[in-house]
């Protein structure tokens, strides 16, 4: 089954290399906004498909744009717009047993980071999410089991926590943990071990790992010695 969204993969390109370019200009920079773009992937699954393990790999990727906060800028909030590939995967012993779901979303994550020795930043925050693309492959196995109650949601909304790491120069290793807050469909299950079959239902919720590698393009190198007080910005 395949349902194609009126949003577009390249509407959704253009929309993020137009923000990219807006939020890394130089006025931004002279009003010490930092601009950064992120890349990496989602390990995912999606909780109440009776499927367990983090299988589904996707894609991860989008600008972002920084605003250190504080006497000492160690508090910064930043905001995204990622293109962001969710879903779950499940490969069996047998044909029959294989299923695929492949959700895509625009997505726009806030979070809030405070930074400790422009070295390691950790935050918390919550995300928006869009669906523009969606596709769903099972084998006739899985209608006898599954019974939608309620359609996809078009939309996600989900928190997030969020841990980054200096790893050299202006580029970040970052690690993120994010669940979403409301169920995105409502399952009714048929359990097929069962005479008569057992019934139950289930809600439906992307749970998500991120890997990435985040540049951050005006950032001020960290320097050593004495003069590392010339350096004030923190992310």
């Amino acid at each position: 089954m395949y349902d194609k969204l009126p949003f577009s993969k390249h509407f959704i390109l253009l929309f993020l290399f137009a923000f990219f370019v807006f939020f890394c200009s130089n006025d931004l920079k002279a009003q010490r906004f930092l601009g950064a773009v992120s890349l990496g992937m989602n390990l995912t699954q999606v909780d109440g498909d009776e499927f367990f393990g983090f299988h589904k790999v996707g894609l991860n990727v989008g600008p972002m744009v920084i605003v250190p906060l504080g006497k000492n800028r160690n508090w910064s909030v930043s905001m995204e717009l990622l293109y962001s590939q969710k879903g779950s995967y499940h490969n069996g012993s047998t044909d029959s047993t294989e299923f695929r779901m492949n959700l895509d979303y625009a997505e726009v994550p806030v979070l809030v980071h405070f930074t400790d020795k422009k070295l390691i930043s950790g935050g918390l925050g919550f995300s928006y999410g869009q669906l523009v693309n969606y596709k769903e492959t099972k084998n006739n196995f899985y209608d006898s089991i599954f019974f939608y109650q309620t359609g996809l949601s078009n939309n996600d909304i989900s928190v997030i926590a969020d841990l980054q790491i200096r790893i050299w120069s202006k580029l970040w290793a970052n690690i993120r943990y994010q669940y979403s807050m409301k169920s995105n469909r409502t399952v009714l299950v048929k359990d097929p071990s069962t005479y008569p079959r057992m019934e139950y239902t289930r809600y439906q919720y992307n749970n998500v790992i991120s890997i990435r590698l985040t540049w951050v393009f005006n950032q001020e190198k960290i320097i050593k010695g004495p003069k590392k007080e010339r350096n004030s910005d923190s992310y």
